[in-house]
């Protein structure tokens, strides 16, 4: 027989108390813990992303994203947050609407940009629109600091495999007929061939600009 379960009942509980108290505790052990699941932007339920997304202070949100979006957004909201007005910051923010940022401060430009400034480009594989344009000023604004000067651009990437071939087949056909002497008289099916195959393997490679 197992043994009583603990109660924070007081010790003149009614009886109906006392088995309320059993019933739901029976209930409740019966219940999966969500956790740490629930918390994880990885392995949460798309429903519960927009809480988690609450809960981590996410201010720039779009019920219509995709449901990545949505999950790398919640993942990046607290490094963003922590490290707000840094160069991570920054290529957070780009991160969480899945863009390929490259920032560079105002130092590192050629010539140098102006003090407290950084240069935000942004790469893309997937559709843009002004929407997401306006998001993103959003999202960089939150991520910058207060006397950062920003400039932004965003451009449209394409990658993929590309296959370049070229084949050449040359055949030459020789036809050897019987040498025939005199005086020499022979009967019968005689069959006489040869032949030559020639190939030739060209390899193109693709012109470097």
């Amino acid at each position: 027989m197992s043994e009583p379960k603990a109660s924070l009942l007081p010790a003149n509980s009614s009886p109906l108390e006392k088995a309320l108290d059993l019933g739901f505790g029976q209930l409740l052990e019966r219940v999966t813990p969500p956790f740490p699941q629930l918390m994880d932007p990885d392995r949460t339920p798309a429903s519960f992303l927009p809480y988690l997304a609450a809960d981590r202070a996410v201010n720039e949100w779009s019920s219509t994203a995709p449901e990545a979006e949505k999950r790398l957004t919640v993942k990046l909201a607290w490094p963003t947050a922590r490290q707000a007005g840094t160069r991570q910051a920054l290529e957070n923010a780009a991160k969480g609407l899945q863009l390929t940022p490259e920032v560079r401060a105002w130092y590192e430009q050629t010539p140098p940009g102006v003090p407290y400034s950084f240069s935000v480009r942004a790469y893309t594989e997937l559709p843009y629109s002004e929407i997401i344009d306006a998001r993103l000023d959003r999202r960089l604004a939150d991520a910058k600091s207060e006397r950062d000067i920003l400039s932004i651009s965003v451009g449209l990437s394409a990658s993929g495999r590309h296959f370049i071939g070229a084949a050449t087949l040359c055949g030459e056909l020789t036809t050897i007929y019987p040498n025939v002497l005199a005086g020499v008289e022979a009967t019968g099916r005689a069959f006489m061939a040869a032949g030559l195959y020639t190939v030739e393997t060209t390899t193109l490679y693709p012109q470097e600009h």
